[in-house]
């Protein structure tokens, strides 16, 4: 078994990649063995700041050969130094899971040797966790920029979910930040990963590759780019790799001897808006120019729904008996559940500001918006409609739980409609 020292450093090292989402896997389980990824997915234990506590997040190395200047693992830095062992990750996990301190393993490394052998430990690792120790659970499994495309594919085939972390919003901080990386290296796999794959096995069971899909991650801050560049490029990833989520992380300072990255210690609103907008590309029908507009960046005083609404006073207000789901679903309070709910209820009856309550519309956000039967009962003026939305939200800067850390209190994440 993996020692409490070793653990400390891997685990510490591992709580810059973000995943907190649930498993979404589809996967066909092995008979006799332990652990379940299909039904249940992963329990949503987060933190305040929406991190997910439910998978044993490690790294399997943190001896790095790169020297990423916002990297905390980077080889100039002055860090204690770990490896483990497949073995010693596939017992921790199993002894883990049986404690039901887990429901699954995010599984990443830095880059010790050369990206290929990293990659060939990592799925040494996933291999003996699922054919070995008979692990059925949800892994979501880091891969490395620059392996061979034939390991990437082979741990696909063993994971429920594979990201290649984008790093940065762009190709020129790239370069600046993390000069031993590459596009190229980075866009690969993704491309590869976006493929349709099976495997159909001599019992003609079908074995699925990633059904979980992939996920890729961006640091916010450590480079100059706008909330603009960062959402078109989350745009273009989720319309061309498949991709089911792009990860926001706000830098940490880990480096303070470059003047190429900030010293102190970056707010959360930027992050937390960034994934408000995400939430609007991908399941509200808006696209990057509309979140963010002419300026660039999406406003910390309110949410990105509210901001564009308050931009197109001119479109609202919109009674609420009459309206098309695409509008509906534009205005701030009503989430993609609460506007099925009105157009199915508003087939037998026409609906009232009473009834938008029991449908659990938001209506401190929604009422300046609607008409009801044509009442209308927000603000009559923009400076007005303005002041009574600024502050309905407050963000703390919350830090990431530790497993090493006493009497700490996991609270539910809102991930509420906006």
């Amino acid at each position: 078994m993996i020692d409490e020292k070793k653990l400390s450093i891997l685990t510490s090292a591992a709580k810059y990649d973000v995943s907190c989402s649930s498993s979404g896997s589809k996967r066909k389980n092995t008979t006799h063995g332990l652990g379940n990824a299909c039904f249940g997915g992963l329990c949503h234990s987060f933190t305040q700041d929406g991190r997910c506590i439910s998978l044993l997040k490690i790294l399997m190395s943190n001896d790095c050969i790169y020297d990423c200047k916002y990297c905390t693992s980077r080889c100039t830095n002055s860090v204690p130094r770990a490896t483990a062992t497949p073995d010693e990750i596939c017992q921790l996990t199993i002894e883990f899971y049986k404690r039901n301190y887990i429901e699954g393993l995010f599984l990443s490394s830095s880059i010790f040797k050369s990206p290929n052998h990293t990659m060939e430990i990592l799925y040494e690792t996933v291999r003996k966790l699922r054919v070995e120790y008979h692990f059925n659970g949800y892994i979501h499994l880091k891969g490395i920029p620059g392996a061979d495309s034939l390991l990437v594919e082979k741990a696909g085939f063993l994971v429920d979910r594979m990201s290649f972390n984008i790093e940065l919003p762009s190709e020129k901080s790239l370069t600046l930040l993390a000069p031993q990386k590459n596009k190229q290296n980075i866009i690969a796999p993704m491309k590869m990963l976006a493929r349709d794959k099976y495997f159909v096995l001599p019992n003609k069971r079908r074995k699925d590759f990633i059904p979980a899909g992939q996920t890729t991650q961006m640091i916010i801050g450590a480079s100059p780019e706008s909330d603009a560049h960062i959402l078109k490029l989350s745009e273009y990833m989720y319309q061309n790799y498949k991709m089911k989520r792009v990860y926001f992380s706000t830098y940490t300072p880990t480096n303070f001897d470059t003047s190429l990255l900030p010293t102190t210690q970056l707010s959360l609103v930027r992050e937390h808006r960034l994934y408000q907008a995400d939430w609007l590309l991908r399941f509200y029908g808006f696209t990057a120019d509309e979140i963010t507009g002419d300026k660039g960046f999406l406003s910390e005083e309110y949410d990105p729904k509210c901001a564009w609404a308050l931009k197109n006073l001119h479109l609202f207000p919109v009674e609420i008996n009459r309206a098309s789901p695409e509008l509906l679903l534009r205005v701030p309070g009503i989430g993609v559940k609460s506007a099925y709910r009105i157009m199915h209820a508003r087939k037998y009856a026409k609906l009232d500001f009473n009834d938008l309550k029991r449908l659990r519309v938001v209506l401190k956000r929604a009422v300046h918006f609607i008409t009801c039967n044509g009442k209308y009962l927000g603000a009559q003026s923009q400076r007005l409609i303005e002041a009574s939305l600024s502050g309905i939200e407050q963000i703390d800067n919350s830090k990431q739980l530790s497993i090493f850390e006493q009497n700490q209190l996991a609270l539910s994440a809102l991930t509420g409609e906006l």
